[in-house]
């Protein structure tokens, strides 16, 4: 597909005038952002919702019966259900608001981990994990006896299914594994590895981050245990996110935090705590991020999800083939199946050199190791740079990052 096709595709330029900032310039130049897999930016309707919570409705939630209270919860509360709904969780039970993916992975270390993992039992993760997806990991295993285990990764950039197969055996408790990669774009065939994983009474959690703002992600029809991403990254504001548990775990489960609503009744002898999903959610919480959660939702679905899969995949196609056709640039994860991600590096400049320069131009993209240093090293890189796109983002934008590109690696 060369051009871009109403029917099927985003409007592109509607779209861009509900987001503020793609209007602005930088270093005198017409921002390009391309740094979408570390933070996606907000619709207007999402900074408004910021705007009307701290002029209007601001108020702690679940502890007063005074008006604006009873506001606040009711619309924290009408975000779960979004969020429920979003994901196709059984119930919102099942939904609890962290700070983000980093948070909820460690939420189920420190929670189903520490209780359930013991001495020689094994958790396994992929060549491709970010580090949120390896440190707390490593840190469990340390404390309890644990073995960590890596899948490898292909050339391509893929999981090696056939290694991942031969793993599995009755010592692995769990698999923790990434669904779409933020250095090299891939998307994993996650519900085949779950049920892999399954049929040898694993457990598996699967990080969500890159996955849930480009493709729809039903938690039910994955059979996934466990599910963790982020709000910013949703096009909703940071420090907020969620974690999925199916109810009979999260129910197993202790608590990680004390205090405020993860109780029911203390005493100086004894504390009841609260039922799901107040357990995992003590002290106030983060309830602008979360109403903005749900005002997120709320703009992707009106969108389409589809429409947007089809959009980012068909200004990926564009941009791969632009970097394919510059002299010295090799594409670094080739695999498919990927969301709107390249990395790449050049045999004439350092990555950072290329982002630094990039950015004189008024053009932003993340260079380094994306939090990824044991893929980096395993593919025997230090780093790369990386152009992460969003639905709102353009052909033109593309061709004009591909021009500057090459004028840059003229510099070297």
């Amino acid at each position: 597909m060369d051009t871009l096709t109403k029917a099927s595709l985003l409007d592109i330029e509607v779209i861009r005038s509900e987001f503020p900032i793609l209007s602005r310039k930088v270093n005198g130049n017409p921002l390009i952002y391309f740094d979408n897999a570390a933070s996606s930016q907000m619709p207007i309707q999402v900074i408004d919702a910021i705007s009307n919570y701290y002029r209007n409705e601001h108020a702690n939630v679940h502890r007063g019966i005074h008006t604006l209270s009873e506001e606040a919860t009711s619309i924290f509360e009408d975000s779960r259900l979004k969020v429920a709904s979003f994901f196709n969780a059984k119930s919102s039970d099942e939904i609890i608001f962290t700070s983000g993916t980093t948070d909820g992975i460690n939420l189920v270390t420190q929670t189903f981990g520490r209780s359930t993992l013991g001495i020689g039992d094994q958790v396994l993760i992929s060549g491709m994990e970010h580090h949120s997806n390896i440190v707390p990991w490593q840190m469990l295993c340390e404390e309890r006896g644990c073995i960590l285990k890596v899948i490898p990764i292909t050339p391509e950039g893929e999981i090696d299914l056939d290694a991942y197969e031969q793993m599995l055996n009755d010592r692995v408790k769990m698999v923790s594994i990434v669904h779409t990669s933020n250095a090299l774009g891939t998307i994993n065939p996650i519900k085949t590895i779950i049920s892999l994983a399954h049929q040898h009474g694993a457990k598996v959690l699967v990080d969500g981050a890159q996955a849930a703002g480009h493709q729809k992600v039903d938690v039910q029809d994955l059979d996934t245990d466990f599910f963790v991403c982020s709000g910013h990254k949703m096009h909703a504001a940071t420090g907020v996110g969620i974690l999925y548990g199916k109810k009979s775990l999260l129910e197993s489960m202790p608590p990680w935090k004390g205090g405020g609503d993860m109780i029911k009744k203390v005493t100086f002898d004894k504390t009841t705590y609260n039922d799901l999903p107040y357990k995992f959610e003590a002290g106030t919480p983060h309830i602008m991020g979360v109403k903005t959660l749900g005002v997120a939702i709320d703009y992707l679905l009106n969108l389409g999800l589809d429409r947007i899969q089809r959009t980012e995949e068909f200004l990926l196609n564009r941009l791969q083939t632009n970097l394919s056709n510059i002299p010295g640039i090799s594409i670094i994860g080739t695999s498919k199946h990927k969301i709107p991600v390249a990395s790449f590096i050049s045999d004439k400049a350092h990555p950072s050199d290329i982002g630094t320069l990039l950015d004189l131009k008024g053009i932003a993209i993340r260079v380094g190791h994306h939090c990824t240093q044991p893929l980096m090293q395993s593919m025997g890189l230090e780093g790369t740079a990386r152009a992460s796109l969003s639905f709102y983002n353009t052909p033109e934008e593309i061709d004009s990052f591909s021009d500057s590109l090459r004028k840059v690696l003229q510099m070297f």
